[in-house]
Parts: structure tokens; C-alpha cells; sequence
């Protein structure tokens, strides 16, 4: 963990009040925690100074985009070499269907959350982008029905001296 930054138990509120709503006011998060609105925003530059938050995002409903129907790719890539990790990994990543790249242990190289249109454009991304790559050995699709947001991240040992907000 020579990575990891201290956190006191202010610097924690923070971060649980900031993943719960990213559009919360420096006077609110301040009358939260119990700082001044300016050691609130002095805390949340230090977070952000040493990486502890990497930015704020915005969440888009993919089925409002036509994007209605995710899946997760399971890749396996063969040879598994850097020279074709690195632009296989690059081609994923432009691809205005991805979502998410993991790569992982195991039997499969890569997992690939994407949305799509509908099944017919699941069957063009798979066959016209993955299968059709050489270093592509397999892949195999899972159709997601559901996803559920999980509670906020916070250091192994925090979690148990906050409650929940």
C-alpha cells in the first residue's frame, strides 16, 4: 500500500458525501463534516492534489442514447504479447460501444462492458471488431439484464467507523 494517502475520519465524510452526489456545494460538504467551507475546499484540493480523486463524471442512460442492451465480452487473445496488447487495447478503447476494459487473470485476457443498439449490432461489434482480429482466439458475449450502483469506495478499514448518509 505505498500508494495509498492518509485519511482522517473528515477527510473520509468527504469522501462518502462526494461519491453519493459529486454536485454537493463546498458550504454544504463544510456543514456535513463540521469545517469551514474553505478547510472543506482546501481538503477536497489536497484529495484531488494526491490523486485520491481522479475526477468527477458524468452519468448517461444508454438506453436513451439507443444504446439499449449491454454485454460483457469475455476476450481471450493469442498470443498474449505485448507488441499486440497494446494496440488491441487502443482499438477497444475507440470504440464509441465500449464502456469498459478490464484485463484480467485466468482463461480470458479481457472483459468488455459495451452497449449497443440491439442484438443484431451486438453480432456486427463481435464479428466486425473482435473476431475478426487476428490475436482474437475467443470471444464470448453475456447479455446484461440489470446493474445496480454499489455503495461508496473508502479505505478497508473505514468503512466500519462510518455510518451510512
Amino acid at each position: 500500500m505505498a500508494d495509498s494517502v492518509a485519511l482522517d475520519p473528515i477527510d473520509l465524510r468527504i469522501l462518502r458525501l462526494l461519491q453519493n452526489d459529486a454536485r454537493t456545494t463546498y458550504r454544504q460538504l463544510a456543514a456535513e463534516v463540521g469545517v469551514a467551507p474553505s478547510t472543506c475546499l482546501d481538503r477536497v484540493a489536497r484529495l484531488r492534489r494526491t490523486g485520491v480523486i481522479l475526477g468527477d463524471r458524468l452519468r448517461l442512460d444508454p438506453a436513451k442514447l439507443g444504446r439499449g442492451l449491454e454485454a460483457l465480452l469475455s476476450v481471450q487473445v493469442r498470443p498474449h504479447r505485448r507488441e499486440l496488447i497494446g494496440p488491441f487495447v487502443e482499438r477497444i478503447r475507440a470504440l464509441p460501444e465500449s464502456r469498459a476494459l478490464f484485463h484480467l487473470t485466468g482463461p480470458d485476457d479481457y472483459l468488455v462492458h459495451v452497449a449497443v443498439a440491439d442484438a443484431a449490432d451486438l453480432q456486427r461489434l463481435v464479428l466486425d471488431e473482435f473476431t475478426s482480429r487476428r490475436e482474437v482466439a475467443r470471444v464470448e458475449t453475456r447479455l446484461i439484464f440489470q446493474q445496480w450502483e454499489c455503495g461508496p469506495m473508502l479505505p478497508p478499514s473505514a468503512g466500519a467507523h462510518l455510518s451510512a448518509d
